[in-house]
């Protein structure tokens, strides 16, 4: 592309991003940035937050490219020069990243630049002001001040991966917007002016989605901040005849219902949570009456903000990647919500990414977000052909239908370690993320006693066959069957390891002078070492700790196929064996009904298996 048409096409994109300082939340677009469109050819996209920036204020800038720009120079000027950074993240890629937090100064035009060897600096102009800009009423939940394309997705996998920056793997929260609440973590925090993120405020944003919610409540918040186009469909669940089918469909444009601001992106959300259910992820990936379209199963496609849809109903948002260092494994982290309202970081492994297209219902896999766009005057969806054609998205792919579960796992694993791994440091990486589930498990046994302490002698109602695993209410909160399948297929994948080593040595960085006999001997001592070196600790229905080596979860493995109801106490949720001391505390089990439900599903469990509804 020619220099002069680049400049042109950066600076349109510039221009729509001034926008965003200049425009009040919920207010219509100024005249002429109408047709703003967040589209760029260019190298970098950049946006400064929040939209009103006042003099000797807190403020953020974000810069985002497909390329890498390590040896780039961001530099901020204002009125009285040059403007020093407080603090400056990076992290990526694609999309890399850079966020600058800086004081503002006194009023006036200010400047950000990025300058980069042999490349044209990317300029963006914003005001600094105390006037505040006038609130002007809306019919819409929100207007469109800008249009979906890679700039703007690109701003949205930085933002999200900032979100979960340097996160340990097992990091949970009790909420969403306990996330998005915290300045340090969100570069939007407080984006709109109208203190939406501030805890106990009346403007405060309450988020506590499910799985399913999880995916659009994070597009929805980053999309309400920035005026960019929402929307979601009325969907079916499907069966095994059938898979879920979508109709209706709703945006941001809808009537806010008298309501503007907080108090009416709070109510859309109450609608999202209100449609958007486990099937809705499940769709056919061909299919184009749907959220979500399936991607290519590479590093530039599996950017933060892309969805994994299980074929059991959970999702999980790709957060960040790590990559493979000497001295540790690469990881891939997606953030998933649980029905109690709770977020958490979990790592991509066997035991946390279901993957399996045979005999379920609808298609899993790698989706993305549909891009909205503005078409013959009205808003829409774009379908396949479109997105697989587009300059800004071309990642639409066909690949995950119908693949074998090993192929997938084989092409995710080289896109994560895309060097041969030390089996050693591969195990004891299988052990380290088995031992971070079974934390988790710790909490959700704890959470479930808790509920029946305050609630002594209830009895949560069990639903019949593969309800189990779909359901609402206490049973859906306390109960751990879709958990326990995971953990179930975590200790397979650890305890398969040394068949693994055998069967794709290639993946592996294997001693040239060792045969294969010597190594798995040496993997086998290896696994025994951490095997009980590693723990857990529970709590008994007495009130004293139980400590488990996960030596011990291995032989319990039967046990925990029948470990997930809440009406039992914990020692039978944690396998303790009978006439043992440890289940001698026991106080509390499940209804001899229920017992017998559980055997008669046990073979799911056995199988590793979901029923098909």
């Amino acid at each position: 592309m020619r220099k002069s048409a680049s400049r042109g096409n950066a600076r349109r994109f510039f221009l729509a991003l001034f926008a965003l300082n200049s425009a009040w939340a919920g207010s219509t677009p100024a005249a002429g940035n109408d047709k703003a469109a967040c589209l760029l050819t260019g190298p970098v996209a950049i946006l400064a937050s929040p939209m009103s920036i006042r003099p000797g204020g807190a403020a953020r800038i974000l810069a985002a490219s497909d390329e890498a720009f390590d040896k780039a120079v961001l530099r901020i000027r204002g009125p009285s020069g040059f403007v020093d950074a407080v603090t400056s993240k990076s992290g990526g890629g694609p999309p890399f990243w850079r966020i600058l937090e800086f004081k503002a100064g006194p009023e006036g035009t200010y400047t950000v630049s990025l300058t980069a060897e042999n490349r044209e600096p990317a300029v963006l102009s914003f005001s600094v002001s105390s006037g505040r800009p006038e609130e002007r009423p809306s019919r819409a939940v929100w207007e469109n001040r800008l249009e979906w394309g890679r700039a703007c997705e690109n701003l949205y996998s930085a933002w999200l991966e900032a979100l979960f920056r340097n996160d340990e793997d097992n990091a949970s929260w009790k909420s969403l917007d306990a996330i998005t609440g915290d300045p340090r973590r969100n570069v939007l925090h407080n984006h709109l002016g109208l203190g939406e993120d501030d805890a106990g405020g009346k403007n405060y944003v309450r988020m506590r989605p499910d799985c399913a919610d999880n995916p659009f409540f994070l597009r929805a918040y980053f999309a309400w901040k920035l005026g960019l186009p929402f929307g979601f469909h009325e969907c079916s669940r499907g069966n095994r005849r059938s898979p879920p089918r979508c109709s209706s469909w709703t945006s941001n444009l809808a009537d806010g219902g008298g309501r503007s601001g907080a108090p009416a992106f709070r109510s859309f959300l109450g609608r999202v949570m209100n449609v958007i259910h486990s099937g809705t992820a499940r769709t056919r990936l061909d299919d184009e009456a749907c959220d979500y379209y399936p991607v290519s199963l590479t590093r530039r496609s599996l950017r933060p903000g892309v969805v994994f849809a299980d074929p059991y109903g959970h999702t999980l948002v790709i957060a960040r990647w790590v990559p493979q260092a000497r001295e540790r494994p690469g990881g891939m982290l997606a953030v998933d919500a649980q029905p109690d309202g709770t977020v958490g970081l979990k790592r991509f492994w066997r035991g946390n990414f279901l993957f399996s297209t045979s005999d379920v219902i609808g298609d899993p896999g790698f989706k993305a977000f549909r891009p909205i766009v503005r078409r013959n005057g009205r808003w829409e969806p774009l379908g396949n052909d479109r997105i697989a054609g587009s300059a800004d998205y071309g990642n639409f792919s066909l690949e995950q239908k119908n693949m074998p579960p090993d192929v997938f796992y084989d092409t995710m694993e080289c896109l994560i370690n895309p060097e041969p791994l030390d089996p050693e440091m591969a195990l004891r990486d299988l052990f380290r993320a088995l031992h971070e589930q079974l934390l988790v498990r710790v909490e959700s046994v704890a959470n479930g006693e808790d509920y029946m302490k305050a609630h002594p002698g209830a009895v949560i109602p069990m639903p019949s066959g593969a309800a189990i695993f779909q359901t609402l209410g206490p049973w859906e909160d306390f109960a751990t069957p879709n958990r326990d399948m995971r953990l179930l297929i975590a200790i397979d994948t650890v305890l398969g390891f040394p068949e693994k080593l055998a069967r794709k040595p290639e993946v592996f960085k294997l001693p040239r002078r060792k045969k294969m006999d010597e190594i798995r001997l040496e993997i086998a001592r290896l696994h025994d070492t951490w095997a009980r070196a590693l723990s857990i600790t529970y709590i008994r229905s007495n009130g004293a700790p139980q400590t488990l080596t996960i030596e011990d979860i291995l032989r319990r493995r039967e046990s925990l196929e029948m470990g997930y109801n809440p009406n039992d106490c914990a020692e039978i949720r944690w396998g303790a064996p009978a006439g043992s001391g440890e289940l001698a505390t026991c106080r509390r089990k499940a209804p001899p009904a229920q017992t017998e439900k559980m055997k008669a599903l046990r073979g799911w469990f056995r199988k590793r298996l979901h029923p098909v509804e």
